[in-house]
């Protein structure tokens, strides 16, 4: 393990085109439970199945049930910025990390200080109505109790993408240059197994790419150097 963290500082050191791609596990040492291990919310017990209630069709007809799972797993507002995310903004800071493109939707990189996040299925600090487009605060919809709703009288909703939407089209368009563009790619924290952001990674055309997972992902055949750990335990080292 000490050779491989001593590879990864050296291609840190050696570039100050890098961007990283992270997922669940990222956040999962902040204490936010991903979906898919053993004690991830998909393996917990609800009235309906959580990859149901976070769906487009699912907030249409049950707005109430919708907001009620995501005030008890979704919404958090306590946990903080750990190991990892703080190092990924001091290497922002540094000049080396160009941007974040991440599958959270906690704000976490943003609290930690990173400045160019790309969130691919939004983040659940914003809040819009869904039929004149006005934002709420955080605050205010959190805080709400119920449906909450606009001035207007239309529903409230996180700016999250769910199940049954598309990705936002500029944010693909931002994490395919920067990837594509990058010298090294550093991919943490994810199975690499949900698309099509898993996917954003095929556009990577250097020979820098970097996997930190606890587990094997599919792309490990494809990596200039595998690491499986903790992503916090690591980046905390380079």
């Amino acid at each position: 393990m000490d050779d491989k963290i001593a590879k990864l500082r050296e291609i840190i050191a050696g570039s100050d085109n890098i961007v990283f791609f992270g997922g669940a596990g990222v956040s999962t040492e902040s204490g936010i439970p991903d979906f898919r291990s053993v004690d991830g919310l998909y393996n917990q017990k609800y009235k309906y199945p959580p990859e149901r209630i976070l769906s487009h069709e699912f907030f249409e007809d049950n707005p109430e049930e919708f907001y009620k799972f995501c005030r008890e797993k979704l919404f958090v507002t306590s946990v903080k910025p750990n190991k990892a995310h703080l190092r990924l903004a001091g290497l922002e800071r540094e000049g080396k990390l160009r941007a974040v493109v991440t599958q959270n939707i906690d704000g976490l990189h943003q609290g930690a200080g990173s400045k160019n996040v790309l969130e691919l299925h939004g983040t659940t600090h914003r809040f819009y109505c869904t039929h004149c487009g006005k934002e709420m605060s955080e605050e205010e919809a959190c805080k709400s109790t119920g449906v909450p709703r606009c001035s207007c009288g239309g529903v409230i909703r996180p700016d999250v993408v769910l199940y049954g939407e598309g990705l936002n089209e500029r944010v693909i368009t931002e994490s395919i240059m920067y990837i594509s563009q990058c010298d090294v790619l550093i991919v943490g924290g994810t199975s690499l197994n949900v698309y099509p952001a898993a996917g954003l990674i095929n556009y990577y055309r250097g020979q820098k790419l970097v996997l930190i997972n606890k587990q094997a992902t599919p792309y490990d055949s494809n990596a200039d150097l595998i690491i499986h750990d903790k992503i916090g335990e690591v980046l905390e080292q380079v």
